[in-house]
């Protein structure tokens, strides 16, 4: 292939400065973190057909993609494990974008598809971000993020039935979920919900201490809702250890302090 002079779309330069503490930072590309903008993808489509119009004219692209997906197509297991006499395990059968999970009653029995994030969404872009099964393994929570986002939304799954219950937690990040002993509900962080008309990306997101703990009740059982358990003091450091106790009476919570500042906690009664 000839060396070839590859002309790109040009990028506007704003005038956009900030000032960290008497020091002025340039930021003249500020305006691409808009990605929505019609400027944003108009930049990003001319990016696009100047990177695939040398793509496309290399001889060997195509049987190198043929070739790659010979290597890639075949079944690929995760590590079985097992929860309340039941077994569950991931499986890719080969080129799906990502592995499903599967469930089964015994070692012998015929495994059934439990929950495949390949079916999230329409284009692929959510993806299953963590997983949680109630000790008696009849319930789990999942949580998915859309578009490689770092916020995440929990559901909870019903294990016999396969279906989803009506439980759904929003403005969640950097959390995972703690299942209470009996499977009454479960603890986990969330952001507050942002005020009505502020940008959420940005309302909820600039001050990492707002994040709040919680206990989530499932329907039936008491709590039967999201519970304020814990908000961070303005001064803490916290690395909390969780200690789960039937009906999720309390909480305990190992708290590093740097100053006298301690964290407002709340205890959900029976």
């Amino acid at each position: 292939m000839l060396v070839q002079t590859v002309t790109y779309p040009p990028a506007r330069k704003g005038d956009v400065v900030d000032d960290y503490h008497g020091t002025k930072v340039a930021d003249p590309y500020r305006w691409l973190e808009d990605v929505d903008a019609p400027e944003t993808r108009g930049w990003v489509e001319a990016e696009n057909r100047v990177t695939f119009a040398y793509l496309e004219q290399i001889p060997e692209r195509e049987r190198i993609r043929r070739r790659l997906t010979e290597l890639w197509d075949y079944p690929k297991y995760g590590a079985p494990f097992k929860k309340g006499g039941r077994y569950f395990f991931f499986k890719n059968s080969g080129l799906q974008n990502q592995s499903v999970l599967y469930t089964q009653s015994a070692l012998t029995a015929e495994p059934e598809v439990l929950l495949d994030p390949n079916t999230l969404s329409a284009d692929g872009t959510v993806a299953l971000s963590i997983l949680a099964f109630a000790e008696d393994g009849r319930t789990m929570v999942y949580g998915t993020s859309g578009s490689g986002s770092d916020w995440q939304e929990f559901r909870v799954r019903d294990v016999g039935t396969r279906r989803d219950r009506p439980d759904h937690l929003k403005w969640i990040k950097f959390s995972s979920a703690a299942w209470t002993h009996d499977g009454a509900g479960f603890f986990y962080s969330r952001y507050p919900e942002p005020a009505a008309g502020a940008d959420p990306l940005l309302e909820v997101n600039h001050k990492r201490r707002r994040a709040l703990r919680r206990l989530h009740g499932l329907a039936g059982h008491r709590p039967p809702q999201s519970r304020l358990l814990s908000r961070p003091g303005r001064r803490q450091a916290s690395a909390a250890r969780r200690t789960r106790r039937p009906l999720a009476r309390c909480l305990r919570r190992g708290l590093r302090l740097r100053r006298q500042h301690g964290p407002h906690l709340l205890f959900p009664d029976r």
